[in-house]
């Protein structure tokens, strides 16, 4: 009878250490928190990496814009076409050789775009000579006639030669389609009024 009676209290023991035995818990615990803090770091760096884009493109077409205030002279029939080459190739080419695409449109005239690292020009070198009163909606410019520099313009301006800027670049989300940032094209746009 004696060695049952041991027997019992050994189970008893055995039982109560099993139950007050906590050296698993923290593994358990972190198995069910690591997927969400995991989650929440890969959401941070992907909009961080998506605010990094943008602030990328915003610098390149600000770079381009600052150029072509300072070369504002080149905004004419015989220069335009170089300005337009050189300010896109500044927002094309801001972070590396072809980072971005870019397209610029000096006052009505000559235009460069630069997709994928490929240029094409167009556009009408005599237009740049001439000054315009653009109006802007949302990313399309409206050109309108050519009007005598210096007139007023509707809403309170006046006509002058203008550059139009626009640059983009894409960002690829960390997560792909599931992400909280999806896969978009980062763009930026200024228009100036050089002279």
């Amino acid at each position: 009878m004696m060695s049952l009676r041991f027997h019992k209290i050994s189970s008893k023991r055995r039982d109560r250490r099993l139950r007050d035995d906590c050296s698993g818990v923290s593994a358990v615990e972190f198995a069910l928190v690591a997927p969400i803090l995991l989650a929440c770091t890969f959401g941070v760096l992907d909009f961080g990496i998506a605010a990094y884009a943008k602030y990328n493109i915003d610098n390149g077409v600000t770079a381009a814009s600052n150029y072509a205030l300072l070369s504002a002279s080149s905004v004419s029939s015989s220069g335009g076409a170089g300005l337009a080459t050189k300010l896109a190739s500044i927002v094309a080419n801001a972070r590396s050789s072809g980072w971005g695409n870019a397209t610029v449109v000096v006052n009505n005239g000559p235009s460069v775009s630069i997709q994928s690292g490929v240029s094409s020009s167009s556009g009408t070198a005599s237009n740049a000579d001439s000054c315009y009163c653009p109006t802007r909606s949302g990313t399309t410019i409206t050109w309108g006639s050519a009007m005598s520099c210096g007139s007023s313009c509707a809403g309170g301006s006046f006509a002058g030669k203008f550059v139009v800027i626009n640059g983009s670049t894409s960002y690829t989300s960390v997560f792909g389609r599931y992400g909280l940032v999806s896969n978009t094209s980062m763009t930026s746009m200024a228009v100036l009024q050089v002279q």
